[in-house]
């Protein structure tokens, strides 16, 4: 299964924790929307990619 992670901010220390635990063992990708130009495109590309897709705020 492979996971894409989405992050909308920095992830804390919590969130580092969480997508350790659900990416374990398992294939993931993550995806920064904090850039000055999240290239969207490939955003979409990752998405039909995914097994699952996570939003992490």
């Amino acid at each position: 299964m492979k996971i894409l992670n989405i992050y909308r901010s920095e992830p804390d220390e919590t969130v580092q924790k969480l997508v350790e635990i659900v990416t374990r063992d398992r294939e993931s990708e993550d995806f920064d929307l904090a850039v000055d130009s999240p290239d969207y495109d490939g955003l979409v590309d990752k998405i039909f990619e995914a097994d699952q897709t996570i939003c992490w705020w």
